[in-house]
Order: C-alpha cells, then sequence, then structure tokens
C-alpha cells in the first residue's frame, strides 16, 4: 500500500457515508439515526403515556418534580452500503486512472466498514470478478487491501451493460465510481433502474488527465477499448479543443441527468489530490462527514 494511503487511514476511520434514508437495517449497527430505540445515547426525556414502558420512568426526576418523566434514547442503525465499481475495459485502460478508482473504492469501503455498515462491493464487468460482502470494523484493512490489488480483466465490456447482472434488492446507499464516458441514454437507463429499486444513489465520475486534456498531435490511430473498433485521425489544435467541447457537454449532462433523478454527483480526476477529495470536496457534496 502506498505511503499517502497508509496515512489517511486514522483520518478515514473517523469518517461516515452521509445518507439521507432512514429505513431501519436488519441489525444494529454504529449509525445513531433520527428516531428513538434502546441505544446507550441519551436524547431527552418526555412525559409518561399510558402505554410507554415503566422501566423507562427517571424516578430522580419524578422526586424532584412529582411528575413521570421518561427517558428517550436515540437507535442505532446499520446501512446497507453498496460499493459499485467501474471495471470496464474503458476503466483500465489508463493505469493511472484504475489505480485511483481502486484507491476511491478502498477508501469508501474502509469508511463503511469501521462505520459498522453492511458493505457489499461489486465490481462491475463482464469478465469474472469475485463479490465482496462484509460487515465490521475487524474486516475494514483487509478489504481495503483486497480492493487495491484488484486485477485487470481482459475484454471487460462496457460497466452499463454489465450493471444490469447485479441485483438492487436490500440496498439503501449505492455510490457509483465510473468514468461515465458512455452514452447518456445507458445511463438514464440505468438511472431509472436505481430509482425504481428506491436507491439512495452517489455517483462519482473519474476521468483521466489525458482524456480531459489530450497532448496528441499528428497523424494518430485510436482504438476504443471496449469495442475495439479503430479510427485513423489527424489530430490539431481545433479537433482538441472541439474534443474538450465535447466532454465537457457530456460531462454537464451527466450531472443534470443525475439531478434529475435527485443523486448526488461529484467529478475528480486520477491526478487530483485524493486527500483534498476525500476530506474536502466529499464533505461540501455531503457525501461523507
Amino acid at each position: 500500500m502506498t505511503a499517502h494511503l497508509h496515512s489517511m487511514l486514522s483520518r478515514l476511520q473517523k469518517m461516515r457515508l452521509m445518507a439521507k434514508t432512514r429505513r431501519r437495517g436488519a441489525h444494529k449497527g454504529g449509525r445513531t439515526a433520527n428516531k428513538f430505540g434502546t441505544s446507550l445515547e441519551f436524547s431527552d426525556f418526555r412525559i409518561y403515556q399510558p402505554g410507554d414502558d415503566v422501566r423507562q420512568i427517571d424516578w430522580n426526576i419524578y422526586g424532584r418534580t412529582q411528575k413521570h418523566y421518561i427517558k428517550r434514547f436515540l437507535d442505532e442503525q446499520e446501512l446497507a452500503v453498496t460499493i459499485f465499481l467501474d471495471a470496464s475495459s474503458s476503466m483500465q485502460a489508463i493505469d493511472s486512472k484504475w489505480n485511483r478508482a481502486k484507491e476511491l473504492a478502498a477508501a469508501f469501503s474502509y469508511i463503511a466498514l469501521t462505520g459498522e455498515d453492511r458493505l457489499s462491493f461489486i465490481p462491475v464487468s463482464s469478465a469474472s470478478y469475485a463479490k465482496v460482502s462484509r460487515k465490521g470494523s475487524v474486516y475494514s484493512k483487509h478489504v481495503f487491501f483486497e480492493i487495491l490489488q484488484l486485477p485487470k480483466q481482459e475484454a471487460a465490456g462496457t460497466f452499463t451493460d454489465s450493471f444490469q447482472k447485479n441485483t438492487l434488492k436490500h440496498n439503501q446507499l449505492v455510490i457509483l465510481i465510473t468514468d461515465g464516458l458512455e452514452p447518456l441514454e445507458s445511463f438514464e437507463e440505468l438511472f431509472r433502474l436505481l430509482a425504481a429499486a428506491k436507491q439512495e444513489v452517489k455517483l462519482i465520475q473519474l476521468l483521466s488527465r489525458e482524456e480531459l486534456e489530450p497532448i496528441y498531435s499528428g497523424d494518430l490511430k485510436l482504438i476504443d477499448s471496449e469495442s475495439n473498433e479503430s479510427v485513423n485521425v489527424t489530430m490539431n489544435e481545433s479537433i482538441l479543443v472541439k474534443y474538450q467541447k465535447q466532454v465537457q457537454e457530456h460531462n454537464f449532462m451527466l450531472e443534470a441527468l443525475c439531478r434529475r433523478f435527485g443523486f448526488s454527483y461529484l467529478l475528480t480526476t486520477d491526478d487530483a489530490d485524493l486527500k483534498n477529495f476525500l476530506f474536502l470536496e466529499c464533505s461540501a457534496k455531503r457525501m461523507l462527514y
């Protein structure tokens, strides 16, 4: 594991995934909910009402006020978190982008597990990858290392096509880590699927600096990493400017599509400062707190 990641673990351990969902998980967890239950975290008092548990009456307050009050405690719930990592051919084509994608997936998985949430980590690809399902901070470092060591696979296919084979049952919070370079129609179909399953979704679009600001020139043969189709082009300044404009428009429309479905969106690059992204940008976008 690289030194900059190792130095972040103690800070990541203190972070938590931000979620609006309040559905109760199947088991107790470390996430304080906005409803009352049986944890040890005290909330407040309220006047006793018929049907309340008499064991919750605070007799010290009764001795002072001659009125029956009960203690209320905040419930602690787990959050069912599923992290879908785009492991398509386009994500793996550039080493720096693939490594950053794994770093992001590892960091979010580590945060989920140290927060006692229930984690499912799924690399989305037409190739064969093992799904990781864990709960408990005891697994956090092991899963962290496991994701960082995820190998490349040949003929990994596209993200949106491969996503269809995954079940969305029992998810509450879905984190998508993808380069978002497929047609917007494909993402709209995917978003409809997620919205119909009532998922809270946070999408992180990861692009390489090379994809955003290519510096190629002259006669080139470009090969699509997913379809293997090739095209011969002559790169000049006007073509590069046109390309950058199209990429910016695509990203803008992908963000707008996320807003339309009520999903969170955040763009980052493979050369961005990882600490700044996780601890500042993700917090500002209410993905982490």
